[in-house]
């Protein structure tokens, strides 16, 4: 299953200890080295979209602690990083301070959490005043973050409408991906992408149906993944005993998601052509016209449909 949402605690190297350390022997003075920096926590982006899926069992996620500080002065090792890996489009919620972080390029890195301060070692505390310490500065602990992960896609265009409008399909004859298609509803589980000829990103969502923010079928839960796209192609089968109806329950839902969604640029798309008579056809461009908006008829088996739809994107 597609995870698009996580919450984990991440938590930086904690300090090392201070040493208290006299050499041979008392007289030789203190020399009893520093704790090491506990290591950091760096978040780093990648185009894998599944990253999330490895972080959904892992409650902490922790970086190496400093090393203990030694005889002679010895300063502890410094604690080794922690790189997270993150898919492109994360979007990050501090659970505690309710800061939010956003990372939409491949190759961003962070610093997300600071270690800990090594404690300081006995050497470091002589003073003419107390020439032989016998304490140390205790170390101080790694920073803790509790994150609530999103991932909105990247997409510059969304298929949205029904279950069985032929979404996956378009996406596969206009990007030349594989998802899985079959006769029936919800057969898309999880969004998908594809890249267009022209490099842009098209994103496939997962068929609403009426009733869908009450939680009906698989609910509104992707439709974060289309809420930055430029352009919306809003698939209606030509197989609808009621095209307009359709259109209208699908921006129901989109409306009681986000508002924003109802403003962006939309195209209808009559899929399925290569399934009814000219007739039928003309009846369904007629009754969308009038929404205003461009409609466009096509067939995954009519090549010159698909040719004509790339140019309009």
């Amino acid at each position: 299953m597609f995870i698009d949402e996580v919450e984990i605690t991440i938590k930086a190297g904690d300090g090392g200890l201070g040493m208290v350390s006299f050499g041979k022997l008392e007289k030789s003075g203190p020399d009893g080295g520093n704790g090491g920096e506990g290591g950091k926590v760096e978040l780093k982006i990648s185009s894998d979209l599944t990253l999330l899926d490895k972080l959904k069992s892992k409650r902490l996620i922790s970086a190496q602690n400093g090393g203990n500080g030694g005889r002679n002065k010895k300063t502890g090792r410094r604690g080794d990083h922690l790189v997270v890996m993150l898919p492109v489009g994360s979007h990050l919620e501090d659970i505690d301070t309710k800061e939010t972080f956003e990372f939409n390029r491949v190759g961003e890195k962070y610093f997300f959490c600071e270690g800990g301060k090594g404690g300081i070692g006995n050497y470091d505390l002589r003073s003419s005043t107390n020439t032989t310490p016998k304490n140390t500065i205790p170390p101080t602990p790694g920073q803790i973050r509790r994150l609530k992960i999103n991932l909105r896609f990247i997409a510059d265009y969304g298929l949205i409408g029904l279950p069985s409008t032929g979404k996956s399909s378009l996406l596969n004859e206009l990007t030349n991906t594989n998802v899985k298609t079959a006769l029936y509803h919800f057969t898309t589980l999880s969004p998908n992408l594809g890249v267009l000829p022209n490099k842009k990103i098209l994103a496939d969502i997962p068929g609403l149906i009426e009733g869908a923010s009450e939680g009906r079928g698989l609910g509104i839960k992707f439709l974060k993944h289309i809420q930055k796209v430029d352009l919306l192609l809003h698939c209606i089968s030509l197989e609808s005993t009621d095209p307009l109806k359709d259109h209208k329950i699908v921006k129901k839902e989109l409306g009681k998601f986000s508002k924003d969604l109802l403003e962006k640029e939309e195209i209808i798309v009559l899929t399925k052509s290569d399934l009814v008579n000219i007739k039928k056809l003309n009846k369904a461009i007629k009754s969308v016209k009038i929404l205003k908006k461009r409609v466009i008829a096509t067939s995954i088996h009519d090549s010159k449909s698909l040719i004509k739809l790339l140019k309009l994107l």
